[in-house]
């Protein structure tokens, strides 16, 4: 068993909207509700194994306010006081606050030392674990290809950059009016080639050694457990290796506030969790994830609903 929570998104900062200026988000109560969720996943019996982060931890506005280390500090020490791993996935909240290479060196990098668990790119924050016998978690960085938190002088930089503007005619970077594909933008990222590669050989050890595997990062990877915006850059490439083995049961994101979910057609389930920044003090958004040999189960709290998976 496992907590999952998404988009807490915290800043001490007043309520505001998001980038349209429809939907609420309470900064400061964030907070509140990660630390009623690290209460809850204290009181599970039998106790959970370990919790996964799925991103955006602090609001982008932090940068601006100075406030990006203390933000980042505040929210570590609730988590901290769990007696079980937390599992981390950057967004690009993360990636507005810190550069990657500062990323790497705080609490939110939790791939293991040593890089036998992850690519050969230490900054690439992708790895692999096994909770469980017949049981594999494999944590992506859906920003590994991506202009935020990267040197605009290094080729990571520049190719991102020039996928971005071959897709994205818009002036403004994070704008996907009128684009034939709306998820290419800055605010979504994508996969290297390096990443997916790394991600075949360990699917590939998982269908050999007959283990079931979730896989988890920020932004999603099927359209159907999206809006057609919050989606990763190269998508489909990322699919196509899901799909050509047999393991993969879940892919778990957040980024998309609103949640969804899709059994897609090779019979992997897709769960987008609804983000804690635009739930309302009076409610949360967090989950437990109990996993048996045949399904996974949801159990939601507040805006998060119930959800039995069968494998």
């Amino acid at each position: 068993a496992f907590g999952v929570i998404a988009d807490i998104q915290f800043a001490d900062a007043e309520d505001g909207h998001d980038f349209h200026g429809c939907r609420r988000r309470y900064y400061r109560h964030s907070l509140r509700l990660l630390g009623e969720a690290v209460r809850a996943w204290a009181d599970e019996s039998p106790p959970i194994d370990f919790v996964l982060q799925l991103g955006d931890s602090i609001d982008g506005q932090n940068v601006r306010r100075g406030e990006a280390e203390s933000a980042l500090q505040q929210v570590l020490a609730v988590l901290g006081e769990l007696s079980v791993p937390v599992h981390h996935a950057w967004g690009n909240h993360e990636l507005y606050n810190f550069s990657r290479a500062r990323l790497v060196n705080t609490g939110l990098y939790s791939r293991p030392a040593g890089g036998s668990a992850g690519p050969p790119d230490s900054e690439c924050h992708a790895y692999h674990f096994s909770p469980a016998p017949r049981l594999r978690l494999v944590v992506l960085d859906t920003y590994d290809m991506s202009t935020l938190g990267t040197d605009p002088g290094s080729p990571r930089y520049q190719e991102s950059l020039r996928v971005l503007r071959e897709k994205n005619t818009n002036d403004d970077l994070n704008n996907p009016a009128g684009l034939k594909e709306p998820h290419f933008v800055a605010f979504n990222g994508g996969f290297s080639q390096a990443q997916l590669d790394w991600l075949n050989e360990v699917l590939k050890f998982s269908d050999e050694n007959q283990e079931k595997v979730i896989v988890t990062g920020h932004v999603p990877i099927h359209p159907y457990a999206s809006n057609g915006v919050c989606l990763a850059w190269n998508y489909e490439a990322a699919l196509s290796v899901i799909h050509s083995h047999r393991c993969v049961v879940c892919v778990l994101a957040g980024h998309l506030h609103d949640g969804a979910y899709c059994l897609d057609s090779h019979g992997v389930h897709h769960l987008t969790l609804e983000g804690v920044i635009e739930t309302p003090p009076e409610s949360n958004a967090f989950g437990t994830i109990y996993v048996y040999e045949d399904k996974m189960v949801l159990k939601g709290r507040g805006r998060i609903p119930d959800r039995v998976m069968h494998f």
